[in-house]
């Protein structure tokens, strides 16, 4: 069975760090680019980050820019988002995904190009 687990979630003070992982199972993630995606309540999925297969291509939206780095290990098949200086507007479920993306030095924030999902971790910002 192909799964991408979430982990790494939890509640944090503004300004503060969480890194998360998405780790792959039943399947090897140095073929595909990661992306990850977040969803607040009430609000429709965004796109976060992305990083390609071979891993030296990254992207990022805008908002996160200059915080939020994501990496990736292929030999211990996973991904990490290393997130610092949160905003209460950080706050969302996030979600990491993969896609089979032939070209490999890219990546896509374009959540309807991603084959697998994971189940989702919440991140919460608050005082």
């Amino acid at each position: 069975q192909l799964r991408l687990v979430e982990s790494g979630g939890g509640l944090v003070q503004p300004g503060g760090s969480l890194r998360l992982s998405c780790a792959a199972s039943g399947f090897t993630l140095d073929r595909y680019a990661i992306g990850w995606f977040r969803q607040a309540p009430g609000k429709e999925r965004e796109a976060v980050s992305c990083i390609s297969s071979l891993g030296g291509f990254t992207n990022y939206v805008d908002s996160v820019k200059g915080r939020f780095t994501i990496s990736r290990d292929n030999a211990k098949n996973t991904v990490y988002l290393q997130m610092n200086g949160l905003k209460p507007e950080d706050t969302a479920v996030y979600y990491c995904a993969a896609h089979l993306f032939q070209i490999r030095f890219r990546c896509t924030v374009v959540d309807s190009n991603y084959n697998y999902w994971g189940q989702g971790t919440q991140i919460t910002v608050s005082s």
